[in-house]
């Protein structure tokens, strides 16, 4: 079904079993959402016994209709495992929902390696695509709060036609997700000089920049790690290995700062005064930060839209995750994704033309 269609309901296909606490949180936090959202429907997907219970718990029955899927895809399950075995999962039947067209959008807390590949399985690339990626929300200083990183470890390679897709599929989830009419692209490098990093880098830069018209975004250049908060882009492009290791040490990062004020403000009498003091400033310091507010990580270049929510969300990040999938959902997300990738392959196609007539001409 289309997102887009605003005659018939949204529909989202969470699976209800991936998190690490169960399918509780799960519910407790689609029942946050259709508080705010009662025109959304939900297939909830997992043991059909044990989720009756808590959606009837929750008074969301109305809103929900549980699809019954038994077995359950863990944390340590291998990819190609779950690729064997995994068809009675409820990972399987909620991605399969997006293929047959029953919802818009798949949420899932589950395992991120196996979701890929169940995800790149059901769904399959989207023309033009020849590595997916997953992009995050990175916490910045500009007007909406957030910027896009991609790829944040989908695919630990990319060259200069991967980086040229990236750019187009996060300017166009920054334009659907975060309402941004004309995203601001920086590729990451190891300085802003033209003349450094690798040599794909060099020729994803020209080649984007070249895009960028046709793309309807701003291409700022390169741009360094310390640009990841800041207000110079709203779209960051690299590869999935130094996009994962940024992530995972912004986070690390992000804990041990939080732990040190804690600590900090709780070593004197003093220091406890003044955290009450500061309580307010804390507590908005405390929300911008918080990960629970950025929870869901979009698979980008299939044919659907998945978004991965932590593995130990808890009700709120749920909440969050699901709140961003109907907000995909409701912009066609998926279709217009799609065009913007067969705009890349296109430029990519006159590029290749152009350097072929051009080695013509040299002869």
């Amino acid at each position: 079904m289309s997102g887009s269609d605003s005659s018939l309901p949204l529909i989202i296909s969470v699976d209800a079993m991936g998190g690490d606490e169960g399918p509780a949180p799960v519910v407790a936090g689609l029942a946050q959402f259709l508080r705010k959202n009662p025109d959304v429907r939900i297939l909830l997907h997992g043991p059909e016994e044990q989720l009756k219970s808590l959606v009837s718990k929750r008074k969301i029955s109305d809103s929900v209709t549980i699809v019954d899927a038994p077995d359950v895809v863990s944390m340590t399950d291998k990819p190609s495992h779950v690729m064997r075995h995994g068809k009675n999962t409820s990972m399987w039947s909620a991605v399969d929902a997006v293929r047959d067209g029953e919802a818009a959008v798949c949420v899932s807390c589950g395992n991120t390696g196996a979701l890929m590949a169940v995800s790149m399985i059901r769904l399959r690339k989207a023309e033009g695509v020849n590595r997916p990626a997953i992009a995050c929300l990175w916490p910045s200083t500009n007007k909406v709060g957030f910027n896009v990183m991609l790829d944040a470890g989908a695919d630990i390679r990319a060259d200069e036609e991967d980086l040229l897709t990236y750019a187009l599929m996060g300017a166009s989830y920054a334009r659907n997700g975060l309402g941004i009419a004309k995203p601001r692209v920086g590729l990451l490098n190891v300085g802003t000089e033209e003349h450094k990093g690798r040599a794909e880098l060099k020729v994803a830069h020209e080649m984007i920049g070249d895009a960028a018209p046709r793309g309807e975004f701003e291409y700022v250049g390169f741009v360094e790690g310390g640009d990841l908060p800041k207000d110079r882009t709203d779209v960051i492009v690299t590869d999935g290995f130094t996009g994962n290791i940024a992530l995972k040490t912004g986070e690390g990062t992000a804990n041990f700062i939080s732990a040190s004020l804690r600590s900090a403000f709780k070593a004197t009498p003093f220091s406890r005064i003044a955290a009450l003091l500061a309580a307010t400033s804390l507590g908005r310091l405390k929300k911008k930060i918080d990960p629970r507010r950025v929870n869901g990580g979009v698979f980008l270049g299939l044919n659907g839209t998945v978004v991965k929510s932590h593995g130990g969300a808890d009700a709120t990040g749920v909440a969050a995750a699901v709140t961003l999938a109907a907000q995909l959902g409701r912009s066609g997300f998926s279709d217009k994704l799609a065009a913007r990738v067969a705009s890349a392959a296109v430029l990519a196609q006159d590029n290749a033309t152009e350097e072929t007539a051009l080695s013509a001409a040299k002869d």
